[in-house]
């Protein structure tokens, strides 16, 4: 590892020694690409031109070119003066030498400019175009081998179309960021219900269980010391187990983003015998009924239901003030049915609370159908209809 780190240090910083040293040598270059030109119009070699014609005003725009990267702006500036004294200083007696190394010259720093849009913000990159365009057109009437209308005509659709380009690229970068942040703050969102939602239906019901078994502790410890004790027990079975699932939850916000969580399988319909042994410690009796054979559903799914009815019977043990009630568990073939029934004081929860917004919630993001209510003839009802198949 540390060789390769080395390896690409060395590199690194053998670029910017040949970037910076292609910049030092750039003046020498455009000093003599004059007395390039008027030499190579002299000399032939079989019947070519002598390349040696074009080489100077090719190194004017490619020196600065390994700014372009980190510096554009710079790179962009280097190649504009380089390329506006030899346009203006060569006289070659050639005016298809000189167009050609126009063309070279001004349209390599028009791909700059183009760069410029993309990578600036609009201000500069206008900025930077503007100034370009403006010393092309003056370079164009200020050398009179040029026919100074073409030209600026030409630099001004030339630096028009590749600022324009430029600026639509940084337009579509910039909206493709905005959908991603939107995106990655939809996500944090929905996690954050997520894990409230988990932390209520994980708390609220054994916190509910407690608190009941606190009190009966409490009015019977001197009178009836075995009632006592298993509401004591009871407790400390409820916080073993709240305990544990605050830690696996804890555990999975804590790992490192890519690395899988080693947490316990989450609680489905199978751990069902748990929440009514929950609620007959807290003094109601749970009847469960189960229709049709159970079959593998999905985690979520389970899980789902599984919170539903645990929330369910945290609303009975906590507001119904009944000695018993009623699940249900049903397998049609389209999903899961849960349905958790008491007789006592219906519309006891005054409104919707946390918890029923909670089951909702969970049973709309799995694409199911929540009811939750009073029963015309007494008593509180909430039913799920899941899907078998996570939505």
């Amino acid at each position: 590892m540390d060789a390769t780190a080395s390896r690409s240090a060395a590199a690194l910083a053998a670029r910017a020694v040949l970037t910076w040293a292609g910049v030092a040598v750039l003046p020498v270059v455009v000093l003599f690409a004059p007395l390039f030109a008027a030499a190579g119009s002299e000399l032939r070699i079989a019947g070519w031109w002598l390349p040696l014609r074009y080489l100077a005003p090719a190194l004017v725009v490619a020196l600065p070119a390994g700014l372009v990267p980190r510096r554009p702006l710079l790179a962009l500036g280097l190649m504009l003066t380089g390329a506006s004294l030899v346009t203006v200083t060569v006289h070659a007696g050639d005016d298809g030498y000189l167009a050609d190394i126009w063309y070279l010259q001004f349209l390599a720093v028009d791909l700059v400019v183009g760069l410029v849009a993309a990578r600036r913000s609009r201000r500069v990159s206008v900025v930077a175009a503007g100034l370009v365009l403006v010393v092309q057109v003056a370079a164009s009437f200020v050398n009179p081998a040029l026919d100074p209308l073409d030209r600026a005509l030409l630099s001004v659709l030339a630096v028009a179309t590749a600022w324009t380009v430029g600026n639509s690229v940084r337009a579509r970068r910039r909206h493709a960021d905005e959908l991603r942040a939107h995106a990655a703050a939809e996500a944090i969102t929905a996690e954050r219900l997520r894990i409230a939602r988990e932390l209520h239906d994980l708390v609220a019901h054994s916190i509910g269980v407690i608190a009941i078994q606190a009190g009966v502790g409490a009015r019977v410890i001197d009178t009836q010391p075995g009632e006592a004790r298993t509401a004591l027990a009871t407790i400390e079975r409820a916080s073993r187990e709240t305990l544990a699932g605050l830690r696996r939850t804890l555990g999975a916000l804590r790992r490192p983003e890519g690395v899988a969580a080693s947490l316990d399988s989450p609680p489905g319909l199978a751990d069902l015998d748990r929440l009514v042994a929950a609620a007959a410690d807290a003094g109601v009796r749970v009847a469960v009924r189960r229709y049709d054979e159970p079959r593998p559903l999905p985690t979520e799914v389970d899980l789902a239901a599984y919170r539903i009815v645990q929330e369910a019977l945290t609303n009975v043990v906590r507001h119904a003030d009944v000695e018993e009630c009623r699940v249900t568990v049903e397998y049609p073939p389209d999903g899961l049915s849960v349905e958790v029934v008491d007789a006592g004081r219906g519309g006891h929860l005054g409104g919707e609370g946390h918890g029923i917004v909670g089951m909702r919630e969970r049973t709309s993001l799995l694409g199911g159908r929540f009811t939750a209510g009073p029963r015309p003839e007494g008593g509180f009802r909430v039913a799920a209809w899941l899907p078998a198949e996570a939505a």
